[in-house]
């Protein structure tokens, strides 16, 4: 049975920015999360996802070692952080973005994914 999630609920991102390009490096926890990242998070979907922020292309590169996904965004910071006049023109807010991104898995994909702790009610 497949579900649709947040990949907040099941992934892990460091994002940063040098010039004009963004970097989100995309991490998943176990090896079937990572098959269904794969899958799922193509640079069609991410370059969709933040729209008129990025201009140029998104390039994605697999590190399946350290199960993650590697994002380059081009022309993704109006000229980079000194030359911007946007609020916030750096890449380091990029990576909660793409944890709003929603993905398909399959049930088996997230049968060994942690749980996140959550503080107990008082």
């Amino acid at each position: 049975m497949s579900t649709r999630i947040r990949l907040a609920d099941v992934a892990q991102t460091r994002s940063g920015d040098k010039a004009d390009l963004a970097n989100i490096a995309l991490f998943a926890p176990t090896d079937a999360m990572y098959a269904a990242i794969v899958r799922e998070v193509t640079p069609e979907r991410v370059k969709k996802l933040f729209g008129r922020f990025v201009k140029g292309e998104v390039e994605r590169y697999e590190v399946p070692n350290v199960r993650a996904l590697n994002f380059v965004l081009h022309q993704a910071l109006d000229g980079g952080g000194a030359r911007s006049l946007r609020s916030d023109p750096l890449g380091k807010s990029y990576g909660s973005l793409l944890l709003r991104l929603e993905i398909d898995v399959e049930d088996d994909e997230l049968a060994d994914v942690p749980q996140p702790e959550r503080p107990s009610p008082r």
